[in-house]
Parts: structure tokens; sequence; C-alpha cells
């Protein structure tokens, strides 16, 4: 049985056709507090729950879920987090701050027995959660959405950082990848070069976790097309996508999708098909 929360209702309809969805209230009070009621009983509960924009009021709503589900008589619960807020803040970098993924990932840890992320920033940082934490690219249903569209296609990286998962993609399509080399000119200027490819008369699709501003993307869009690729499309698992960015990154390619971690839209793929695959083991 599953549970949808206030962040991931975008996803119940697809979610129905394939498991049964546990009768709930979820509301607010006139103050904007959160009320929510479990109406049905069992042992066990999948939460599903993204925690983008507003992010404190579904991380408090997640907990709350938990501590109902557990009074209703519920003895495991494991909770699927498209998007989880603070995944960014996993360091400390100036004195006096907090490492807040630590805090979010104890938090969910009270009431959560597994814990199950998309392409989360850091997958380091599931060690603070206390349970079983599993993390998950969706690099199935990015291969597939683009299959058709990358015939003597490419795949890039927009930094080293990011190879493993234009790795995976191209591994599925029987692609080359690689990954963009960045260099520092001066303060303000940084020179990006794809790494021992050619990408001339190529489709191309750039990879990435998380796409905010889209800066990097533009940059990485217009060199490409300086050096001769014939198509460029980007993709990213979580589009956060600062005022504009969609529209910006949209007129510098041919095409811009990520997946429904964060309802956008421009967010094309479902990742579904994965939760069925990771957390109920459905053939797909």
């Amino acid at each position: 049985m599953f549970v949808i929360g206030s962040g991931a209702k975008h996803l119940e309809e697809e979610i129905s056709k394939n498991a049964k969805i546990l009768k709930t209230e979820i509301k607010k009070f006139p103050d904007g507090e959160k009320y929510v009621r479990i109406l049905e009983h069992g042992e066990e509960v999948i939460v599903v729950q993204s925690t983008y924009r507003p992010q404190d009021e579904h991380l408090i709503e997640t907990i709350i879920i938990g501590d109902a589900l557990k009074e209703a008589g519920f003895e495991k619960l494991k909770l699927v987090v498209p998007y989880l807020a603070y995944s960014r803040q996993d360091r400390v970098t100036k004195e006096g701050e907090p490492i807040s993924v630590r805090a979010i990932m104890k938090m969910l840890g009270l009431y959560y027995d597994e814990l199950y992320v998309f392409d989360i920033h850091n997958p380091k940082t599931l060690d603070f959660f206390p349970g079983k934490a599993v993390n998950i690219y969706p690099a199935k249903v990015i291969a597939e959405y683009f299959r058709d569209k990358l015939e003597n296609g490419l795949v890039l990286a927009p930094d080293r950082g990011a190879l493993e998962r234009a790795k995976e993609v191209a591994n599925i399509l029987g692609l080359e990848y690689s990954h963009f080399e960045k260099e520092r000119i001066s303060p303000t200027e940084v020179k990006m070069t794809p790494v021992d490819v050619n990408v001339k008369g190529r489709n191309v699709l750039i990879v990435d976790d998380i796409i905010s501003t889209g800066g990097t993307m533009i940059r990485a869009a217009e060199i490409l097309k300086d050096l001769g690729a014939e198509k460029v499309f980007v993709v990213a698992t979580h589009g956060v996508f600062a005022e504009g960015a969609i529209e910006r990154v949209s007129k510098a390619v041919d095409e811009l999708a990520v997946t429904n971690t964060i309802p956008t839209k421009v967010s094309k793929i479902s990742i579904v098909p994965e939760i069925m695959r990771s957390i109920l083991e459905v053939k797909s």
C-alpha cells in the first residue's frame, strides 16, 4: 500500500495503476498547520513524498504522516523521496554551520525504516540515515525517452563529477560517453571543453542531477554548437529551475527535459516505473 504526500500528488494517478493507495486525509488548519489522518490499517506501507518548495512544509508533513501511520498500527514504513530538500547542504564551509542534510536524515529516521531517494547530490550522505537507504538513478527511463533522438549520438556530463550519470545512460543506449573539462581562465571566465570526443555532426545529450539557473547547460550547448554538433539535448533528474531558467535553457538547446521528481512544464520523464522496479521489484 502507498500513501501519497502533498508533494507527490502529481505521481498518484500513475502509481494507482500499479498499487493500492491508502485512504488518507491531509489538509491544513486555518492557521496553516497540517492535519493528517490515516483511514485504513495494515502492517507495511510505502510513503511517497517529494520535498520541493515549500520544502519545510513537505518535510513536516512527512514526519506527521509517519507518526500517524505508527499510531494506526503500521509496523514497517518505507519512504520514497523523489527530490530531497537540503541534500546540497552536505558540508560545513563556515564555522557554526550545520550539515543540514544530516539533520534531515536523522529526522526521517525517527519514523521510517527504509529510505529511497532519487539521484541525491552526494550519495555518501545516505550514511546519515539510521536504516536502509538507497539512491536510485533513473538512467533507464532517461535513456528510453531519448533513444530515438540519439542515433549516432553521444552522452556528455557537464563535468567529471557527473560522469557516472552519463556512463549509465550511455551504456543502456550503447553509445559513447565523456565529460566536459573546465579550466578557469579568469575570475569571471571558465573554459569548457569536451574530453577526447568528436561531436561534429552528432546529436549530443548532456546529463546532470540538478538544473537551477541553467548557466552551465547553456554554455555547454553553445560550445557544442560551435564544435559542429547537430542537435543538443539536455536532461536532469531534478528541475529546480530559478525564475526564467526553463525559457533560457530551452532557447539554447533543441530539447530540455527533466524527470517528474519535481512537477514542472518540462517534466517529461516519469520516475514511477523506477519506483515500481526498485521498491516493489515490478518488472516493466
